[in-house]
């Protein structure tokens, strides 16, 4: 198995929906760290699992200074944003998303 890892930072805002009281219901900002880990069992025609280009265009691209709310389809929770990336990204398998150095958000295909 082969496997590659991609890190990519993002900054956008976003407010959460929840069934409580936060100050997260308020629009605010995070720089985004986003850990993007793709595997295949073969490589592509090019040697690689996935093109780090490609990943960073598929995610950077479509969130960085973006309003979350306004560009995703769901609550924009650290981690329905990690849901997103593994199911934006047909090799990735797993993605962390970390909106501050002390929390963070995984997903992991089963």
């Amino acid at each position: 198995m082969y496997y590659v890892v991609k890190t990519i930072e993002i900054s956008s805002s976003h407010q959460l929906y929840l069934d409580y009281e936060s100050k997260c219901e308020s629009l605010h900002g995070h720089n985004w760290m986003i850990k993007v880990y793709c595997r295949s069992k073969e490589l592509d025609s090019n040697g690689m699992v996935c093109d780090f280009t490609k990943i960073k265009h598929l995610i950077h691209d479509a969130i960085d200074h973006k309003n979350l709310n306004e560009v995703l389809k769901f609550n924009p929770t650290a981690e329905n944003i990690a849901r997103w990336v593994v199911d934006t990204i047909a090799e990735c398998y797993r993605a962390e998303v970390w909106e501050s150095r002390d929390n963070m958000a995984a997903y992991e295909e089963d």
